[in-house]
């Protein structure tokens, strides 16, 4: 028997998903890497005889807000606000400050707070998602070999809860949109030698650096730039590769590696010792285990203030999931499943969604299998134990 087109399409709907944050993740990329002009900035009385601006580094080009013209131009344009909003943020503590990491930090925790609510509501909608899953897998097996009525029942047992899975990827995509743009505020904002267009609203200087009229070069392709970036002998703005082994490999881009694999664990249910996972829950657990060392293969290209700011949002994260899910199922551990893990009560507990009847629709599968269910009690006579009832111990 041939499979329903609509069977496809719910297997494909994942990896289209995904799909479609990669062609997302490299436009907005190339709007970022739009932001910078290209116009230079000359000194008074400096003819045009110099190095021509097509041959200047990216760096050596004045940074300035983009205007609408060709796609990318219009991406660099809508995503310059947000551009604008994380890098003047980051100069303001900077200059306040005088330290670079301590402006990261403060910047970073300033964008978590202000997204709690939303970073919440996914947690949340996880936590449900997990609490509803012996329910879902009670529909499945009552539905089994039908995936018409299992797709029909799961979404009216969706509605009747409250719960929309979507719920939690909103923060996903804006945790990736976020990225990109911290992305080009390190790697072209604090190497450029002349940032002051970015840090000028409506035609008003928030912050005036002092930079030179013309870039200087420090070494061959390398151009001074009018931030410094540099704590403790590291450039922040520039990739910083402990050692290689065909690739770069940062300390950094490990550490944060390894709290996301914290992070990650910690969104899963706690498993039982003895229990059985299912197909489902067993692929998520591996690629638990797989996907967050990923971003140690970005150590050797990108800005290590970048690792920072990854490194503390997901600290953040860390602490907001042990309030509201607890450790979930950080442990057992290599074997270790300290006392303090097991029976813990978070802070905000999420409760099992109540079902609301009045949101079920009246021809809903649930509905019509209650009914049979309830119709079915009805008729069968409960089995007396007292005596003996059976037709061959019967007297007659």
């Amino acid at each position: 028997m041939t499979k329903p087109i609509g069977d496809h399409l719910g297997r494909l709907r994942p990896w289209l998903g995904i799909g479609i944050l990669v062609i997302l993740a490299v436009f907005v990329l190339a709007a970022c890497a739009g932001i910078a002009g290209p116009a230079a900035t000359l000194a008074p009385g400096q003819t045009a005889t110099p190095t021509p601006v097509a041959t200047l580094p990216p760096a050596g080009i004045a940074l300035h807000p983009a205007n609408p013209g060709d796609p990318f131009s219009l991406l660099a344009f809508l995503f310059t606000p947000i551009f604008q909003a994380l890098f003047i943020s980051l100069v303001a503590v900077e200059q306040a400050t005088g330290s670079m990491v301590v402006a990261i930090v403060v910047v970073t925790l300033l964008v978590r707070v202000v997204l709690i609510p939303l970073y919440r509501k996914q947690i949340v909608s996880q936590r449900r998602m997990q609490l509803l899953a012996p329910e879902l897998k009670e529909i499945q097996r009552r539905y089994k070999g039908d995936r018409a009525k299992i797709q029909e029942a799961t979404q009216a047992f969706y509605k009747e809860r409250g719960v929309n899975p979507a719920s939690g990827c909103l923060p996903l995509i804006l945790q990736f949109m976020l990225l990109i743009p911290m992305y080009s505020v390190f790697s072209s904002g604090l190497q450029n030698f002349d940032p002051n267009g970015m840090l000028r609203v409506f035609g008003i200087q928030l912050i005036k650096l002092n930079c030179p009229a013309t870039p200087t070069y420090i070494a061959p392709g390398h151009i001074q730039p009018c931030i410094n970036s540099t704590v403790f002998g590291l450039d922040l703005s520039q990739p910083q590769v402990l050692f290689t082994i065909g690739i770069g490999i940062s300390l950094l881009a490990i550490l944060s590696s390894v709290l996301q694999l914290f992070q990650s664990r910690m969104t899963l249910p706690r498993r039982e010792p003895g229990a059985v996972d299912d197909q489902n829950t067993k692929i998520q657990r591996q690629s638990m285990l797989f996907l967050p060392f990923i971003s140690i293969f970005y150590g050797g290209f990108l800005p290590a203030g970048l690792f920072i700011y990854w490194i503390v949002s997901t600290l953040f994260s860390l602490v907001q999931q042990y309030l509201i899910i607890g450790w979930g199922g950080m442990f057992p551990l290599l074997g270790w499943d300290p006392a303090f893990a097991r029976g813990h009560t978070p802070r905000f507990p999420v409760a099992i969604p109540t079902a609301d009847p009045s949101k079920r629709p009246a021809n809903s599968v649930l509905t019509q299998t209650d009914e049979r269910a309830a119709k079915a009690a009805t008729t069968i006579r409960p089995r007396e134990r007292g005596g003996r009832q059976g037709r061959r111990g019967r007297r007659r």
